[in-house]
């Protein structure tokens, strides 16, 4: 009996060994060995490791995504970076005297760093702590910002002033020499066309960039242009980046509200219909689009047709215009989809497009503005495609042609009025390399030009009045 316990006890002492647990085991009242085991739960943790391993996915994509947010800043910032290095050195150059500045120089600069300073507030909103790098970039565009700032009122007291002074009295002389024993030409009353055509053209005046920004290179701006209509209201179409469709027009109660960008009122030009799809069929199509007679008129997008919309009560009128090309198929020289571009001057409405049967000359109807009917067509023998844009004065058509990335030149010229046309040559400066869209106003005898992006305004001067009034 008693070697009988021992192997129990030996037995229950073996199998606690082989479990890894440590347990005291006793005997009961009739010899039966009697051992209190806790035994580890071997149960696998299944959903835990699930729950773990999908938080570790989501982390890896958190943590990607990151990592790519940062890099595009890192592009972004270095760029950034490299223009404020070249506007530095633009400003340093300018303050040692080292070029020639003028205005234009200075609105160039102040554009460019208002661009930077937009895209730094940008950068730092997307930021939710703070980053040394974009907190440094941000001071110094403020700094170069406030460098430009006194150098202009600098230049504005002394420099710039004295050149303008010089200027006027050089052009005094000049003229007091061509035309010493000739009285003084009065200046031409806005609305009328009593002069000899156009003689030169002003400096460009910068007024702003478009409200989309300088990605919107193509579209229109300008007032209302037929006569005596109301002159406070500003327009200003830019169309998409393709320089294709025109979606929207945007309308400003008076200049000081464009140069601000207050009190604006958009006339959205598409419609949502069906299926999350979108109506363009009252958009327009190309910067061929003039303001006239409280109504814009346009070429209709995708098609040949003429629209016009009225700016009161938000009616689209169509008419189709016969046989004008359209679909870039003869556009402008330096922009696309203006197959057909509207004008106007003292007389009235004009359209300027090419046909198929003309092989790609300029044609020029006269339109009636209340039915859009063409009321008198005349054929021109210039190429539209050798052109960059035309524009109307007095009945006289006149294009343009590119000398060079700064330079245009007005060379060709048709009088509807004599049914003649001719050569000329009439350079003026520009700020951009390409013209988006031309046109004149009668009412204080502009050209307003859409120009890579920029709102610009000329002023035409006129030849005197020869002896045959038109």
């Amino acid at each position: 009996m008693r070697l009988f316990l021992i192997i129990v006890l030996s037995v229950c002492q073996a199998n606690a060994a082989s479990l890894e647990v440590n347990s005291t085991g006793s005997l009961d009242e009739n010899g039966v060995c009697k051992c209190a085991i806790i035994l580890p739960d071997t149960t696998f943790p299944v959903e835990r490791m699930e729950f773990l391993e999908m938080a570790n996915y989501n982390l890896s994509l958190n943590v990607q995504q990151a990592v790519s947010k940062i890099q595009s800043y890192q592009v972004t910032l270095v760029e950034s970076l490299q223009k404020l290095k070249n506007l530095t050195r633009r400003v340093e150059v300018m303050e040692l005297g080292g070029i020639s500045y003028t205005e234009l120089d200075f609105e160039l600069l102040k554009l460019e760093i208002r661009e930077m300073e937009s895209l730094a507030i940008q950068l730092r909103a997307s930021f939710n702590g703070s980053s040394a790098l974009v907190e440094t970039l941000f001071v110094e565009i403020q700094n170069i910002s406030i460098m430009v700032n006194q150098l202009e009122s600098h230049d504005k007291n002394n420099v710039l002033a004295v050149k303008r002074e010089i200027a006027s009295l050089r052009k005094r002389l000049e003229d007091c020499e061509k035309h010493q024993d000739n009285p003084a030409v009065p200046s031409v009353p806005y609305g009328t066309c009593k002069h000899g055509g156009i003689q030169n053209i002003s400096k460009p005046f910068v007024v702003q960039l478009n409200y989309l920004g300088f990605a919107y290179k193509f579209g229109g701006w300008g007032k209302d242009s037929m006569l005596e209509a109301d002159q406070d209201i500003h327009w200003v179409a830019p169309l998409t980046t393709d320089g294709r469709s025109m979606n929207s027009i945007r309308f400003y109660p008076s200049y000081d509200d464009l140069l601000l960008y207050k009190k604006p009122t958009d006339k959205v030009l598409t419609k949502p219909i069906a299926y999350n799809n979108i109506d363009y069929s009252s958009s327009g199509q190309g910067g061929g689009v003039i303001m006239f007679n409280e109504s814009m008129y346009y070429n209709c997008y995708n098609t040949r047709d003429l629209c016009k919309f009225n700016t009161k009560t938000n009616a689209v009128e169509r008419k189709t215009f016969t046989d004008a090309t359209f679909n870039n198929r003869f556009s402008y020289a330096s922009t696309q989809w203006q197959d057909i571009d509207l004008a106007a001057d003292e007389d009235g409405l004009w359209v300027i497009y090419s046909t198929e049967q003309n092989a790609g000359n300029i044609i020029i109807s006269k339109l009636n503005s209340t039915s859009m009917i063409v009321e008198k067509t005349w054929t021109t023998s210039q190429y539209k495609l050798g052109v960059t844009n035309s524009f109307m004065v007095c009945g006289i058509l006149y294009a343009t042609r590119t000398l060079n990335t700064r330079r245009e030149e007005i060379f060709y010229m048709y009088d509807t009025k004599t049914g003649t046309e001719g050569k000329l040559s009439i350079p003026f400066d520009k700020m951009m390399e390409n013209i988006q869209s031309l046109s004149y106003n009668p009412n204080d005898h502009k050209l307003y030009m859409y120009n890579d992006g920029y709102l610009v305004t000329y002023d035409l001067n006129y030849k005197p009045l020869s002896k045959t009034i038109r």
